[in-house]
């Protein structure tokens, strides 16, 4: 049971439809809150779009007494009951879009542009200027906030927002992943699964990080000390795919032309020394502790011989009691499994034919380790959706318009200008809302939705709880009791 209100309630469902939390895990509700919408922004960026969409969520808020008596279709009453969630989407949005530099596929020119081109621009070539930061970006002025605005009419904007986007997407997810491994150390300590702390736990940090994490460690150096002037020996800044590629490919060695710092050699070398080991690591240790607790507790006659079979969490009640053997209690030991104990949340009668398996335990977590090694890989790349949807939303916009009033209202002189632009506007209009608003933010919603189901909470969630319904006497379905 979660006590929720009007503006948690929607953010709560969410959750509750990958799966109810077990009971006393961490809840991911609260942070569900924050990140959401902002992964959904990410995807949206679009400070126009973000205000007509706040807009319309904050016209439900306020008028939500009235609209609550109004009888509706389905699709009305899922806009109604999740209008917090699409007000904080919007106002991520409008957030985004800012940083962006997009309103309505229009960039602001609000604090003055940092580039001076220096090319002949006429009207024809306003739209193949390819800027040039030797020779036309001054470093000591940047734009202060978001993109540059001459970045829209640059034939190499694609080029710029594309690199740009792609790492932030890269950024952002491995941040969420490692937030999520991080909240597993809540469950850990509060089951008492001490040994998840150092049998799980830290390989899999170490195993994120010395992998993702030293990648988005090269990204940051990159964005901050690499400029043209970087390596250019060797034609251009090194490429962070291809250093990736050799940390395994060519261990111990460096190309020339990929070389961030000094040392990196053996600074990739440990790291994919430390990530290799800690595959046997989180393979291997759990489920030796586990046996030799098993057989400890019972060469001092703890344990009955049909023991209670460990539960899908790998019986670790049986090496969560870190008292010695002369403070156990056979209580203790028989009872305090985690879940499919008599004690625990699955609770009940257990049959005496189910004993300790040791292979059971092996394979569970065998299944585990590789879901999670090769999760970091695919997981990773499943945040690139962040950049793949921002581009299509900022291109099908720049479309739009273009085709609309650019091509739409060529050719056209004289009074009927007037009537032309009313006409081309409510369709540009009716098309914006509909294909852009509804049918982008839908798609949007949904891969963020994915993003937090699959690459989030299965980091630390286990969602095998059931929902809380208090006995009500005026239910129907008790009304035969």
């Amino acid at each position: 049971y979660n006590k929720v209100n009007k503006f948690t309630a929607g953010f709560q469902n969410i959750v509750d439809a990958y799966g109810v939390a077990t009971y006393r895990e961490v809840n991911p509700t609260p942070y569900t809150i924050v990140t959401f919408p902002f992964l959904f922004a990410v995807m949206f960026g679009d400070c126009g779009h973000g205000l007509l969409m706040g807009l319309f969520a904050l016209y439900m808020v306020i008028n939500e007494k009235k609209l609550v008596s109004l009888k509706g279709g389905e699709m009305t009453g899922t806009f109604y009951n999740g209008r917090y969630i699409v007000l904080m989407m919007g106002a991520f949005s409008l957030y985004t879009g800012l940083i962006y530099n997009d309103c309505f596929s229009k960039s602001f020119n609000i604090f003055g542009s940092a580039w001076s081109v220096t090319q002949n621009i006429t009207e024809s070539s306003l739209d193949t200027i390819t800027l040039d930061v030797d020779t036309d970006f001054d470093k000591h002025n940047p734009y202060p906030f978001g993109l540059d605005p001459i970045w829209s009419m640059a034939s190499n904007k694609l080029t710029f927002t594309n690199s740009f986007k792609m790492k932030l997407s890269v950024v952002l997810g491995v941040g969420q992943m490692m937030f999520g491994v991080v909240l597993g150390v809540f469950n850990h300590i509060h089951f008492n699964r001490k040994v998840n702390i150092y049998a799980q736990f830290v390989p899999e940090v170490l195993f994120l990080g010395g992998i993702f994490g030293y990648l988005t460690f090269l990204i940051f150096f990159k964005w901050i000390l690499v400029d043209t002037s970087f390596n250019a020996q060797y034609d251009g800044p090194p490429s962070l795919l291809i250093t990736l590629i050799n940390m395994f490919l060519s261990y111990g060695n460096v190309d020339k032309e990929n070389i961030f710092f000094s040392g990196q050699a053996g600074v990739q070398m440990i790291l994919v020394g430390v990530a290799v080991l800690c595959v046997p690591w989180m393979l291997l240790m759990k489920p030796i502790i586990l046996t030799m607790r098993h057989r400890r507790a019972k060469r001092y006659g703890l344990l009955t011989t049909a023991m209670i079979r460990p539960s899908r969490d790998d019986a670790e009640g049986l090496i969560n009691n870190e008292e010695d053997e002369e403070d156990l209690e056979p209580s203790v030991t028989v009872h305090g499994l985690e879940n499919g104990g008599p004690d625990g949340p699955d609770g009940g009668e257990q049959g005496g034919e189910d004993e300790f398996n040791v292979g059971d335990i092996f394979v569970h977590q065998g299944i585990h380790t590789i879901e999670y090694c090769l999760g970091c890989i695919s997981n990773t790349a499943s945040y690139l959706r962040l950049w793949a949807l921002s581009l299509a939303h900022a291109e099908l916009s720049e479309v739009l318009w273009s085709m609309m009033f650019r091509i739409g209202l060529s050719g056209v002189t004289g009074p009927l200008q007037i009537v032309a632009i009313f006409i081309v506007f409510a369709i540009w209009a009716a098309m914006t809302i509909n294909i852009l608003l509804i049918m982008e933010g839908l798609s949007a919603f949904l891969h963020a939705l994915r993003l937090h189901w699959v690459e989030f909470q299965n980091k630390f969630y286990d969602g095998q709880g059931i929902k809380f319904l208090p006995f009500d006497l005026n239910n129907d379905a008790d009304s035969d009791v």
